[in-house]
């Protein structure tokens, strides 16, 4: 491609929100294949563009989103090597690149939802170039979804990568330790260990607590939510230790984003009036009126 022309990926122009009477699932439309099929082409060797489009287009109209998505997917995969340490390179390659900000990227990032699912689905079998090939996606648009087979698969494998990106320079890398172990995400699967043990991944929100991203600190109060619908009590705990921590801080930023973590994470049990989530989030808004 000429330096000047456009990644294929950035001329996927798409609405900057959801619109009302118009499904998410008209995105995976055949324009996407369109320039899904540019970008591979630009990167594989012998990559057959109109082949691809026929495979990715067929059946689409039927299809809800992620099953429209799947299918692109698997004509993506009918093209490149069966081995995903091969495919990987070939399919960070062909990204467009990387998001300069953590909001207001519209739906335009969506033009990644097939790749997503590609990854999900064939690169558990090689860990390391499917990890790879998550982190370079989450930086495009989101490997919360392909990233949970992983943990599903490798558990322990996975765990000590991320605890490794909760000290990345990219804010959306540190995101997806927080939003990928997610117990219990929202449209994606259950991570059922993660449910029964949230000690598998409080150490990485203990880690990201304090991060400097409202981005990355709204993710971990949801994750800390999510713990909260299964094991309340051990969700009440940590918000009471984690305020305890900053009661004397000489850092006011600090205790503040700590305290709006803990009134986030207990919001919904709150407003059912369960007692304790009630008092912890009146001891965050105190502590808030002491600092003042």
């Amino acid at each position: 491609m000429g330096s000047m022309k456009l990644h294929p990926a950035q001329r996927f122009t798409a609405p900057s929100a959801i619109q009302s009477g118009v499904p998410l699932k008209e995105l995976m439309d055949r324009r996407l294949v369109r320039l899904i099929s540019e970008s591979l082409s630009d990167v594989v060797p012998q990559f057959d563009e109109k082949r691809f489009k026929l495979r990715a287009s067929r059946g689409l109209k039927n299809l809800e989103l992620k099953d429209r998505a799947l299918n692109i997917a698997n004509a993506m995969a009918d093209q490149l090597p069966s081995d995903f340490a091969d495919v990987a390179p070939l399919l960070i390659r062909a990204f467009g690149p990387p998001l300069q900000a953590t909001g207001d990227n519209g739906l335009a990032p969506f033009f990644y939802l097939p790749h997503a699912q590609l990854i999900g689905n064939y690169g558990v079998s090689s860990f390391d170039h499917g990890m790879l090939a998550n982190y370079e996606l989450t930086q495009r648009f989101t490997a919360e979804y392909s990233i949970r087979p992983f943990l599903v698969e490798h558990r322990e494998k996975c765990l000590k990568t991320l605890s490794r990106w909760t000290r990345d320079s990219s804010p959306h890398v540190r995101r997806l330790v927080s939003e990928g172990t997610r117990p219990r995400l929202p449209w994606a699967i259950r991570l059922r260990e993660f449910q029964k043990n949230p000690n598998l991944s409080l150490p990485l929100l203990e880690e990201l607590k304090d991060d400097p991203e409202l981005y990355v600190r709204r993710s971990v109060a949801n994750h800390l939510g999510d713990i909260a619908k299964d094991l309340p009590g051990f969700a009440f705990d940590v918000c009471r230790k984690w305020l305890k921590e900053v009661r004397n801080s000489d850092d006011p930023m600090r205790t503040k984003n700590r305290r709006w973590i803990v009134r986030h994470a207990l919001r919904h049990p709150a407003k059912k009036g369960v007692p304790r989530a009630v008092a912890i989030r009146k001891a965050a808004a105190d502590l808030g009126k002491h600092d003042s």
